[in-house]
């Protein structure tokens, strides 16, 4: 199977900056599809960035000009920068993983990390 695990989180001040890196392990040839999700307090989780095996990526419009995703694919990682936190990126961050090939062939299922909090606090 699949484990991703978070690190990075923590308490930041408005302004500020951290990383957040994820790193997949197990059965893993590669993965095409890596994306951060976010839920903030009381609110639903949303896709903050997504970055393809190839390169491409898509970002939330929240995350724009701030937030940049990274993958490192032989390190089987995905990073992300996070400038100009705002006290509303306050969530739960969450890695996520698609499209996952195993020497037997592709997962069917998709995969989750168990979250890491980030707080933008003064």
């Amino acid at each position: 199977q699949v484990q991703l695990v978070e690190s990075g989180g923590g308490l930041v001040q408005p302004g500020g900056s951290l990383r957040l890196s994820c790193a997949a392990s197990g059965s893993i040839v590669a993965i095409d599809v890596m994306s951060w999700y976010r839920q903030p307090p009381a609110k639903e989780r949303e896709l903050v960035a997504t970055m393809t095996g190839g390169g491409s990526t898509n970002y939330a419009d929240s995350a724009k000009g701030r937030f940049t995703i990274s993958r490192d694919n032989a390190r089987k990682s995905v990073y992300l920068q996070m400038n100009s936190l705002k006290p509303e990126d306050t969530a739960v961050y969450y890695c996520h993983a698609a499209k996952i090939l195993s020497p037997a062939g592709y997962y069917g299922a998709t995969y989750w990390g168990k979250g890491i909090l980030v707080t933008v606090s003064s």
